[in-house]
């Protein structure tokens, strides 16, 4: 009887302890996906010192803080940025006067007026040039117009004409392409575009001078016949001379 009762306390405790541990056993948890790499931070300040020269640029783009805004679109937005970055041999084909008599906020909206608000590749160009105008970061009036001639893409401003030449970043969120002309808008200068300088007139080409060849040759073959000319004329005089001598002295003799 004791052996019976021992018999069944153990198994009701193994019962509990069977019952415990399946309680308290963790409930098992599938592995939580690692999060996606956060795409990398575009330094547009380091893109433009290592390529270029372009610190004319870079130099407005700092002095306006124009920077900022393009670094933010650059890195916090899904559309992303174009850039069309003028080299400094373009500043300096620039009249001097059209920059320096602009105020703050116009050389402000100069510069953004370089940049689209959306990234686009080379070969989205053909889309933007069948649109009549495409806004740019200055807003407004502030468009430019796109043409794309067998894959050479080209830009007008009204006040500038000018094409992309090379690509200096294309890689999405930030696409900076160089152009060979600053970028003016009618905005601010207005519609008096002046026009473009005329060609340089062709030089009159002066007729070939004679060669030293050509005239020693002329004086080689004048020469002999000017030579015998002038002996001939000295012997006729000699003669002329001795024969009025001749007269004369048989004319003295005949009067004696």
């Amino acid at each position: 009887m004791a052996f019976s009762m021992v018999f069944i306390v153990s198994n009701i405790m193994l019962l509990f302890s069977s019952a415990f541990a399946k309680t308290a056993s963790p409930p098992s948890l599938s592995p939580t996906p690692a999060p996606a790499p956060a795409p990398d931070y575009v330094n547009l300040t380091e893109l433009l010192s290592v390529a270029g020269p372009f610190h004319t640029f870079l130099g407005y783009l700092e002095s306006t803080k124009v920077i900022d805004t393009f670094q933010n679109q650059a890195n916090n937005t899904e559309e992303g940025i174009t850039i069309f970055v003028p080299k400094d041999s373009a500043f300096n084909a620039v009249k001097k006067t059209v920059l320096s008599n602009l105020t703050s906020d116009q050389l402000k909206q100069v510069i953004l007026f370089h940049a689209l608000p959306h990234f686009y590749s080379l070969a989205e160009f053909t889309s933007l040039s069948q649109t009549s105008s495409t806004p740019t970061f200055a807003g407004g009036d502030y468009t430019l117009n796109f043409t794309d001639d067998s894959g050479t893409v080209h830009i007008s401003s009204g006040w500038s004409k000018t094409k992309v030449s090379s690509a200096v970043h294309a890689t999405d969120p930030v696409a900076i392409y160089q152009v060979d002309k600053v970028l003016l808008p009618e905005a601010i200068l207005g519609t008096n575009i002046p026009p473009a300088p005329a060609p340089a007139p062709t030089p009159d080409i002066a007729p070939a001078a004679d060669s030293p060849t050509e005239h020693s040759a002329d004086s080689k073959a004048s020469s002999p016949s000017s030579t015998h000319d002038g002996s001939s004329s000295h012997k006729l005089i000699s003669y002329g001379i001795w024969a009025n001598l001749v007269l004369a002295t048989f004319g003295v003799l005949v009067l004696f």
